[in-house]
C-alpha cells in the first residue's frame, strides 16, 4: 500500500511514477486528496466540538450548582452531539473509501526500471549454451510419456486440464529437486525451512496484494472464507505481520515448499501443452525481510541464489529485467529467470524474483525498530522463487535427453533420485 503521507505531499510524483506502468492513476490520486481533505476538516471539526462539549458540561454542571438554569445550553449540547455523530460517520466514510482506493494502487517503481510494455523488458546477463543434438529434439509431453513418467489424460480425467500427474520415477524427480532446493537455501544460504498452511485468510491475501484485485485468479473455500495460496509468499510474508521487529533480529530469511494454486485466467489457450501452464504446481520459495538501506543489495543476493540452482541443474537461462508496464502489482523492481527449452524451441520463466519496498509491509503490518529510542519503520520484503518445478522438469528433460529416448540426470541429484538417466518405458 501507498505511504498517504508521501501521496498528499508528492501527488504529482507519485502520479507520474504510477503512470509509469501504461495507466492513468492522476483522477485516483486526486480522489485520495479530495477526500483526505475532507477527512482531515472533519477531524478538525470534531475535535473542535468535543472540546466545546467538554467545556459546556463543566458549565452545565456549575450553572446546576448554583441553582441557574441550564436547559438552553444542554439543548446546544444535544445539537453538538449529533454534528459529532454525523461528522465521525463523514469520517469513517471518507477513511473507508480512501482505504478502497490505497488497496487497489500498485506500487511504486525504482528509477532503473525501464519504461515501456513487455516488449522493453531487457537481458541483463546470461549462462550456458544452447544444446547441440544430432536428432530432432522433442518437447518434455513426448519425453514423459515415453519415460512413463508423465500422465496428462489422467490428471485432465480427475481435476480437468492443468492439473498434470507424475508417476514413478517422475514423481521421484519433483521430491528430488524439491530437496535439493530446500537443502541449497538451508545449509548454503542461510534461511531457514517452514512448512506452512496452503489455506489462508483474505486478510492474509491481501497483506501481499493479491487481494482485493486479483480475486479471480484465486481458489477460494467459500464456506470458510479461506483462499488456497497462489504462493508460499503469502503465508511466509505474513507470519510476522502485526509484530515489531528489533533490528538484531533482520535480515529474515525464509525458505517453504508448498504446491500452487492459480486459476490462470484470461489465460485460455496460451501455451497449454504439457507443464508449460497448469494449474496447480510446486514451488519452493525464498522471502526476505530486510532493512530499507539494504533491499536493493538483497535483491541481487536472492536472484544469484535462484540462478546458481538453475547453473547446477545444467539449463541455459537468462536475466531479464521486467518493464513498468509488465511488472507485478506488489513489485517496485523485478528480474524474471528464464530457461531455453530446446524441445519446445521457446523461453520458459521459472522464476521471478522482485524487491517490494515497505509496500506488502504496509499492508500488512510489518515493522521493526533500530533501537527502543527509535521510532518503528517498516520493512522492506523481498521474494523469489527458487525454483517453479513444472517448467524446470520440463527444460530439463529437454536439455538433457538424449537420442535413444533417454534423459542424462544432472550429477548434482544422483543423492536424491539415485539413478543417473531416466529410461524410456518399456512395453
Amino acid at each position: 500500500m501507498l505511504d498517504l503521507r508521501l501521496v498528499r505531499e508528492e501527488p504529482d510524483t507519485v502520479v507520474q511514477n504510477l503512470n509509469r506502468r501504461g495507466g492513468d492513476f492522476g483522477p485516483a490520486i486526486r480522489e485520495v486528496l479530495e477526500l483526505d481533505g475532507l477527512r482531515r476538516d472533519g477531524l478538525t471539526r470534531v475535535n473542535a466540538l468535543k472540546a466545546r462539549r467538554n467545556s459546556a458540561s463543566k458549565e452545565v454542571g456549575e450553572r446546576k450548582r448554583a441553582g441557574e438554569d441550564a436547559a438552553e445550553l444542554i439543548a446546544e449540547m444535544r445539537n453538538v452531539g449529533e454534528e459529532i455523530a454525523a461528522l465521525d460517520a463523514a469520517v469513517g466514510s471518507a477513511e473507508e473509501r480512501i482505504q478502497e482506493i490505497l488497496l487497489d494502487l500498485p506500487n511504486l517503481l525504482l528509477e532503473e526500471v525501464p519504461a515501456g510494455d513487455e516488449s522493453a523488458n531487457s537481458v541483463v546477463s546470461s549462462w550456458g549454451s544452447a544444446p547441440v543434438f544430432d536428432f530432432e529434439p522433442r518437447p518434455h509431453w513426448e519425453l514423459g510419456e515415453a519415460l512413463g513418467i508423465l500422465d496428462l489424460p489422467r490428471g485432465a480425467k480427475i481435476s480437468g486440464s492443468g492439473f498434470p500427474v507424475l508417476t514413478g520415477m517422475g514423481a521421484r524427480l519433483q521430491r528430488g529437486l524439491i530437496n535439493l532446493f530446500l537443502d541449497r537455501h538451508t545449509r548454503e544460504n542461510g534461511y531457514t525451512e517452514l512448512r506452512v498452511p496452503y489455506l489462508v485468510t483474505r486478510e492474509t491475501l491481501t497483506g501481499t496484494g493479491q487481494l482485493p484485485k486479483f480475486a479471480d485468479e484465486s481458489y477460494q473455500s467459500e464456506r470458510d472464507d479461506l483462499w488456497l495460496i497462489p504462493t508460499a509468499e503469502v503465508p511466509v510474508t505474513n507470519l510476522h505481520g502485526g509484530e515489531l521487529l528489533a533490528l538484531e533480529e533482520l535480515p529474515v530469511r525464509y525458505t517453504a515448499y508448498s504446491p500452487c494454486f492459480r486459476r490462470e485466467a484470461g489465460a485460455a489457450g496460451k501455451d497449454t501443452r504439457g507443464l508449460l501452464r497448469v494449474h496447480q504446481f510446486d514451488k519452493v520459495e525464498l522471502v526476505r525481510y530486510e532493512t530499507p538501506e539494504r533491499s536493493r543489495e538483497a535483491l541481487e543476493e536472492l536472484t544469484r541464489e535462484a540462478e546458481e540452482l538453475l547453473e547446477m541443474l545444467g539449463l541455459q537461462y537468462r536475466r531479464v529485467l521486467l518493464a513498468a508496464g509488465d511488472l507485478g502489482f506488489s513489485s517496485a523492481m523485478t528480474y524474471d529467470l528464464e530457461v531455453f527449452a530446446p524441445g519446445v524451441g521457446q523461453w520458459l520463466e521459472v522464476s521471478s524474483c522482485s524487491v517490494f519496498t515497505d509496500f506488502q509491509a504496509r499492508r500488512g503490518d510489518l515493522r521493526f525498530r533500530r533501537s527502543q529510542s527509535d521510532r518503528p519503520e517498516f520493512v522492506h520484503t523481498l521474494n523469489g522463487s527458487a525454483l517453479a518445478l513444472p517448467r524446470v522438469v520440463a527444460a530439463l528433460l529437454e536439455t538433457h535427453q538424449q537420442a535413444d529416448g533417454s534423459v542424462m540426470l544432472p550429477r548434482v541429484l544422483e543423492p536424491y533420485i539415485g539413478i543417473s538417466r531416466l529410461e524410456p518405458a518399456v512395453g
